[in-house]
């Protein structure tokens, strides 16, 4: 097996709970616990759980926006997380953000929103109208857009846009953080489409953070389950549909809307879990999902499951696939 282009190595982060007069530390928000995967060149990762589950806090640690309490961002052998790295990590790992409209300055025309990237790579001013319409030509936008503002732009268009700017420092991993979340339903496939065509012909990576997993199945190659801070299952996304294994992913697979008999016959027979997810800063002792899950039994509330392997890069942190319940 080749050398993974992203290894994340025991990442966790945690943030302090202050109060009183002089905001003394009274605790601690846990929002990621000992997470590891390995992304290989040109793999779509996506990342899936509900809100709360340190999807994003993932995200923002792998661009450098947030602080590592513990581990290690690896990039090609290299850790990212190190200041000295830091240009590196800016050249190698770009984002495209949730909202397209907060992530574009409104007083800027998208040509300059584009060209700020190009600026700080260097690029002489000869060659920056080039450069702008050729990555607008890669999102399938007219150059005559380049003299546009966000608010003439659709939610779509400006999606687009977010993606053309981060394709300026020519990327060979980027972060995509509910990129279609606040996107008409049709336009998400579009988008989705984009992104594979432009991960195909410039041999991108993605991590794919979503709390759609129908969206991932057609997109990413392996999912990874997050619940409370911690990965729960990790695997190919064809094994995570068909045979997934943690109680956790079995629910969330249940709760996708289907529009026909067929696709519900393909869905998990299990009940879609009650409640909300704990707080990270007041977690459950044991499994986190035992006070949710419909299986739970004694041990659940006593210890921390370990990963076991289920095959072919398939695993789940499940007590029943050590010790079934009685």
């Amino acid at each position: 097996m080749s050398a993974p282009l992203l290894e994340v190595v025991g990442l966790s982060k945690g943030f302090p709970i202050r109060g009183g007069l002089f905001g003394a530390v009274r605790g601690e928000v846990k929002a990621v616990n000992d997470v590891n995967f390995k992304l290989a060149k040109g793999e779509v990762f996506g990342l899936a759980g509900e809100s709360g589950s340190g999807k994003s806090t993932i995200a923002r640690m792998i661009l450098g926006l947030t602080e590592l309490s513990a581990g290690a961002i690896l990039f090609e052998g290299v850790d990212l997380s190190l200041n000295a790295n830091a240009a590196a990590r800016g050249r190698a790992v770009q984002m495209v953000f949730q909202n397209p409209g907060s992530s574009l300055n409104p007083r800027r025309s998208i040509g300059q929103s584009i060209a700020v990237p190009l600026v700080a790579r260097g690029l002489r001013a000869a060659e920056m109208g080039t450069r702008i319409t050729r990555l607008l030509d890669m999102v399938q936008l007219p150059s005559a857009f380049r003299d546009r503002y966000p608010h003439e732009l659709s939610g779509g268009q400006k999606q687009r846009v977010a993606i053309a700017r981060a394709l300026a420092v020519e990327p060979r991993l980027i972060v995509l953080d509910e990129p279609t979340s606040a996107l008409d339903v049709s336009v998400q496939a579009k988008i989705i489409e984009l992104l594979m065509e432009l991960g195909g012909s410039l041999g991108l990576t993605y991590i794919f953070i979503s709390h759609d997993l129908s969206l991932m199945r057609n997109f990413a190659s392996r999912i990874g389950i997050l619940y409370l801070g911690r990965l729960v299952e990790i695997g190919a996304t064809r094994a995570l549909f068909e045979t997934p294994a943690h109680p956790y992913t079995q629910s969330l697979l249940a709760a996708i809307p289907v529009i026909s008999a067929a696709e519900e016959a393909l869905k998990p027979k299990v009940d879609v879990v009650e409640g909300e997810i704990p707080s990270p800063a007041n977690q459950p002792p044991g499994c986190a999902f035992h006070t949710r899950c419909p299986r739970a039994f004694a041990p659940c509330a006593r210890t921390m499951p370990a990963f076991t392997d289920l095959g072919e890069g398939h695993s789940a942190r499940c007590h029943l696939l050590s010790s079934p319940a009685p």
